[in-house]
């Protein structure tokens, strides 16, 4: 990804905070200042230490905060705290956050100490013999070649890196001449680390000796970066430290930028970090052995919290979930940490001709709409609707060819020529590697440029996409400008086209023809041909013998279903074709879909079997697709376009448990599958809690010294 304006990390850019910072009430600090203590922190003076590690007190040394210790970390987040509740409020809770991360560090070097003592992996002389806290966590952590002090140097790099990155990004965009603008909605997880990757090599690039380019490993540099706008960025990144002290007197050498007092305390702030998620994990371990406990081949306790009969959450969800009305409440929170196993059955009000009888479900919307000009014909009609001059059914007739002339174009041109530059060109990227990346077409020599590169072809560092196949390649010829911008020529796509390219697409990414599609609606409606003219044929659109209610059927334009074998505990098996063809329609929504809410939700938007709040004809096609089953489409006709719509999961109209699992060693620890997505967030939660409630602990017991 070529990023032309970095969105601020976690950590507040320094270079903006100096400004703010200088100009505003911190105005006042100077160097004498800044050196005023402000709190300390020893827990070896605390009774319940005594009693517990009497003999390790010799391993704690005292923590003493001064005003710099608050403005360090004010600028490494504080500052939209202060924005939000004021700048007092800000610092005192930052103040109070720096003496009970202290108070737990203590508690957990000493604690992680103990236990590795008593495992002959480390020696209570050899960490006394450490003279700085530095030294004494990177010996706890295993020393300098262990996974610990790795992940603290790589995050502490890579934030430098960020912080430079912003900076420098205002440098390149005055050179270069173009930014980008426009937005798009983009999958969530776009270049997002795997939490265990540690590059084996990464430095931080500043653009003076010893931080070159050369030097920074596998650190990604912004397009048209140069020594030069690099060593500007990083003059703005040390002024600004120097401009609200946070660096010391004996920083007289900025130039090499791991020696600043700035960046060496946040370095100890990371080891701190990861002496304690050591202790947490030491913690969760023991935690962990009852979650995974296994009798007679069940995990027992995962088991009990699904349908246990005092407070399991099916036991729960079957007393909330006993109406509609809390059931669709629910529908709506559906997400990885938020689970749907029981739904009401329908009542026989939902029933249809057919005997079928309603469901509840999820679907995507693919919108093509009108354009404008049709859009302004389409006012006018809807002015005159139900008038003398126009009866229902001829409004509907008149919309039909409206809808003919519809067409629709890849609406990605902001992930191009937005703010940040997702794309890369799939044919270039396939000519100097030896595995190939295969994508589809269409046929087209022209397209040629796909989406997201990190999460596509670099799955060993960056995590994958959910619920994204990602090889959709854009609908059109693409040619780049010198100045990073990019000409775009779009296929235009009538509404046959749209549902050739949508059954092509879904083939493509299960490799086989698995999408049936037949012309008009499968539950009694009118059976178009060949491109389905006869549709914008229709004049009356009232049921038969009543002319006061509307066929809906009838406005519904094709039909189809992709034949899909794997059960509900399987929906998000990333090898299923169920999650597969899931995923290629919803990369579909993204390339087409001008209803761009539904982007936003889990897996679509969620249709009752009863009366719901959208457009008649969608509620319609959505409530019959959803009687068709998982994979089941429909398009239809409405107001804003067309609608195509695919139902993505549904519940039984008997109602009950929505999952029949099996809670297995093989089933639970099968990655994607119900019963290990719902141990997973068990275990998750389970173990945040215990390690918040343990944290509380040690902070009430020794948060007094």
């Amino acid at each position: 990804m070529k990023s032309k304006k970095l969105i601020c990390m976690a950590v507040a850019a320094a270079l903006t905070l100096g400004v703010t910072l200088t100009s505003g009430c911190l105005a006042t600090n100077n160097e004498e200042d800044v050196k005023q203590v402000v709190a300390t922190v020893d827990i070896t003076k605390n009774e319940n230490f005594v009693k517990q590690y009497e003999d390790y007190a010799s391993a704690v040394s005292e923590v003493v905060f001064v005003k710099r210790d608050l403005l360090t970390s004010f600028m490494n987040g504080g500052y939209s705290l202060a924005q939000t509740y004021g700048y007092a409020t800000a610092f005192n809770a930052i103040k109070n956050n720096l003496v009970e991360n202290a108070v737990y560090s203590q508690y957990a070097t000493v604690a992680l100490l103990k236990d590795k003592i008593a495992k002959n992996e480390l020696s209570l002389e050899t960490f006394k013999s450490k003279t700085t806290e530095r030294e004494k966590y990177e010996y706890l952590l295993g020393g300098e070649q262990s996974e610990g002090v790795k992940k603290a140097k790589y995050q502490l790099y890579s934030t430098l890196n960020n912080l430079l990155d912003d900076a420098e990004k205002d440098e390149l965009e005055d050179e270069d001449g173009y930014s980008g603008s426009g937005t798009r909605a983009v999958p969530g997880g776009i270049d997002t680390l795997k939490e265990e990757h540690i590059p084996e090599s990464y430095g931080v690039y500043t653009g003076y000796q010893g931080y070159l380019l050369s030097d920074a490993g596998e650190y990604e540099p912004l397009d048209g970066t140069t020594r030069h706008t690099r060593r500007k960025a990083y003059a703005s990144f040390v002024s600004s430290l120097k401009s609200n002290y946070v660096l010391t007197a004996e920083d007289t050498e900025t130039t090499d930028v791991l020696k600043l007092s700035y960046v060496q305390d946040s370095y100890v702030s990371q080891l701190q970090l990861e002496v304690i998620n050591a202790f947490n994990d030491m913690y969760e371990e023991q935690q962990e052995a009852l979650i995974t406990k296994v009798e007679d081949g069940v995990y027992t306790y995962v088991k009990n919290a699904y349908d246990g009969e005092v407070d399991g959450l099916l036991t729960t969800q079957k007393k909330n979930y006993s109406n509609a009305t809390t059931f669709e409440t629910a529908m709506g929170s559906l997400s990885d940490t938020s689970f749907i196993l029981y739904s009401p059955a329908t009542d026989d009000t939902a029933e249809q001709e057919d005997g079928t009888r309603g469901t509840f479900g999820y679907v995507y919307n693919i919108l093509l709409p009108f354009s404008i000009l049709q859009n302004q014909k389409l006012t006018a009609l809807q002015d005159f609707r139900n008038s003398d001059i126009i009866d229902e059914s001829g409004y509907f007739a008149a919309r039909n060819q409206l809808l003919k002339q519809i067409t629709t174009t890849d609406q990605r041109e902001a992930w191009f020529n937005g703010e940040t530059d997702y794309s890369f060109n799939a044919a270039e990227y396939n000519e100097d590697k030896t595995e190939k990346l295969a994508y589809y077409d269409g046929g087209s020599a022209d397209r040629k440029y796909l989406f997201f590169e990190n999460n596509l072809t670099r799955t060993d560092k960056y995590e994958p996409l959910e619920r994204y196949a990602g090889l959709y390649s854009y609908n059109g010829k693409v040619s780049k400008y010198t100045d990073g911008s990019y000409r775009l020529i779009p296929v235009k796509l009538n509404i046959d086209d749209m549902l050739s390219e949508f059954a092509a697409y879904i083939n493509y990414v299960l490799g086989t023809d698995s999408v049936q599609t037949y012309a008009g609606d499968k539950f009694g409606g009118t059976a178009y041909s060949g491109e389905n003219s006869a549709y914008y044929d229709v004049k009356s659109f009232t049921v038969e013998n009543d002319d006061t209610q509307i066929d809906y059927s009838k406005l519904v334009y094709a039909t189809g279903k992709v034949n899909l074998a794997a059960s509900k505990e399987d929906a998000f098996v990333k090898t299923s074709d169920r999650y597969k063809a899931m995923s290629a329609v919803n990369e579909l929504q993204y390339a087409y879909t001008t209803d761009t809410g539904v982007l936003s939700q889990y897996i679509g938007y969620s249709v009752s079997a009863y009366e719901t709040s959208y457009i008649k004809e969608f509620e319609y096609a959505a409530q019959q697709a959803l009687r068709m089953g998982v994979g089941s489409f429909k398009v239809c006709a409405g107001d804003y376009g067309w609608h195509l719509i695919y139902v993505t999961d549904t519940f039984s109209f008997e109602g009950g448990a929505a999952y029949s699992p099996v809670w297995s060693k093989e089933r639970v620890e099968a990655e994607g599958t119900f019963e290990n997505r719902f141990y997973e967030w068990l275990k998750d939660s389970t173990l945040t809690n215990e390690a918040s409630i343990k944290r509380a602990e040690i902070l009430k017991d020794f948060n007094t010294e």
